[in-house]
């Protein structure tokens, strides 16, 4: 036998052997290649009734919302009254929101959204009533718009908020109505964030999260723009009505949903003081949950310009109805494209450091909107920070929702619910006080400015945030 020979009996090359494979000349066989699919959540019909019913109710909240605004400013000219729409808004959230949570994670959660959804609806008819068919006057009303008279006077220090006039007897009346919307709103408002993670499996949560982000966004995009033309052609009391039809809906839609995630039990001591702060301390130890919370609270507190978009529409823009609809639509236009964009692609990779980034271009989207004198150049600003913005959701949401214990998401959640809607109410406030001492320009500025500032604070004295794992590897413990 030849050398040759022998090589290839060695290696296995024997002509007249069978055919051997030497270790290393063996395939290595690679992992199945796990294809993104952006439409996971919505193939489970429960969230599909969820997502239709919650973008309707929030389609018609974001009408009621710019009417409100619109008709509290054409009846008053005081940028104070649309921030004590702030405060009547925070006050039963800083009350009532760990108290949801509980509630949130002891009875049906989908119960609690339907009976909260009917109640607002309920009050929307109220609304549309006393705007058509106002109320008489009273010793108690003309004292109650006495002293909003006299608490606005006490903040309207700016030269162009002179006119301003509190003698609509309806004005206490719209103001009520408001607060026990508020009330209703923050009751269901843990339930109705809660609910996500039982109506998909949980490799579908992220999916669903930004879907829900997404409709959000289309319903807040389209309100504002639909409630500006309802405005214009058929008035306040239609804009009303459509917000209740809009409730009832939510109501029946959610009332079918089957849970594809059994609801895990809450702990026995939720009832205690200890079970009700169950949600804080959890957000307290997970770093990375509170500085995205703490990023978009005093983000939103400081660089919030929504509550000013009357003034700038009336006053500075020159737009009328109409306009504001526009104004109040473009944040949302640009947070529904990268909500379309975020759930087609894979899940984020270095979300810390992604919304670190995104709520400081958010700032800088702000002062642009503050400083500038033309309607364009005021859309794309604030299309560009609808777009920041967006970002900022889905991770916090994501952050939450992934790393929180399905017995705690109520509790967790209405502490969430505390950091972000107690800024965007006091945001309000904040904007609506300021503009009405210092203008609305500077106010928005200045806002825009500090929201920057935020940013940096988080990052240094934050540092989990950046180092946050990519969203489809985060669980809860």
């Amino acid at each position: 036998m030849s050398l040759k020979q022998i090589s290839r009996k060695e290696k296995g090359e024997c002509g007249s052997c069978p055919a051997r494979e030497s270790w290393h000349s063996r395939p290595v066989e690679e992992p199945p290649i796990v294809r993104h699919d952006p439409y996971a959540a919505l193939r489970h019909a429960g969230f599909r009734n969820y997502l239709i019913g919650g973008f309707a109710a929030n389609l018609g909240r974001q009408m009621a919302t710019v009417a409100v605004a619109w008709q509290i400013y054409q009846w008053t000219h005081s940028a104070t009254a649309l921030g004590l729409v702030g405060l009547i808004n925070v006050l039963p959230l800083l009350v009532l929101s760990l108290p949801a949570g509980v509630l949130a994670d002891r009875l049906d959660r989908k119960w609690i959204i339907a009976a909260s959804s009917v109640g607002i609806a309920i009050l929307s008819i109220l609304l549309a009533l006393v705007t058509h068919f106002g109320v008489p006057t009273s010793p108690f009303l003309e004292s109650a718009n006495q002293w909003l008279a006299a608490f606005a006077r006490a903040f309207e220090q700016h030269a162009g908020n002179r006119a301003m006039t509190f003698d609509q007897p309806a004005l206490p009346v719209i103001y009520l109505l408001l607060f026990l919307m508020a009330i209703l709103r923050i009751l269901g408002w843990p339930s109705r964030s809660a609910i996500i993670p039982l109506l998909v499996p949980a490799k579908s949560l992220s999916n669903a999260v930004t879907w829900n982000s997404s409709a959000f966004e289309i319903s807040t995009m389209a309100g504002p723009a639909l409630g500006g033309f309802l405005l214009a052609w058929v008035g306040f009391p239609a804009v009303y009505v459509l917000d209740a039809v809009f409730g009832v809906l939510l109501a029946g839609l959610i009332s079918q949903v089957r849970y594809a995630t059994p609801p895990v039990p809450a702990s026995p001591d939720s009832r205690t003081l200890r079970g009700v702060l169950a949600g804080v301390v959890f957000i307290w130890n997970k770093k990375a949950i509170l500085a995205a919370s703490s990023l978009d609270l005093f983000a939103v507190l400081l660089g919030g310009a929504v509550a000013l978009l009357p003034i700038y529409a009336a006053e500075i823009l020159h737009v009328g109805p109409i306009g504001l609809g526009w104004l109040r639509a473009a944040p949302s236009i640009g947070a529904f494209s990268m909500a379309l964009w975020l759930a087609h692609r894979r899940p984020l990779q270095r979300p810390g450091v992604t919304l670190l980034w995104a709520v400081a271009g958010f700032g800088v989207a702000i002062i642009t909107f503050g400083l500038s004198p033309w309607v364009w150049l005021s859309l794309i600003a604030l299309f560009f920070t609808g777009v920041f913005d967006n970002v900022s959701v889905v991770v916090r949401q994501s952050l939450v929702q992934l790393l929180t214990p399905d017995s705690l998401r109520g509790r967790v959640t209405a502490v969430n619910q505390i950091f972000i809607g107690s800024s965007n109410e006091i945001g309000t406030m904040r904007a609506g006080l300021m503009a009405a001492a210092i203008g609305p320009v500077p106010a928005v500025v200045i806002g825009g400015m500090g929201t920057i500032a935020v940013v940096l604070g988080i990052a240094r004295f934050l540092p989990q945030l950046r180092t946050t794992p990519a969203l489809d590897k985060l669980k809860a413990d």
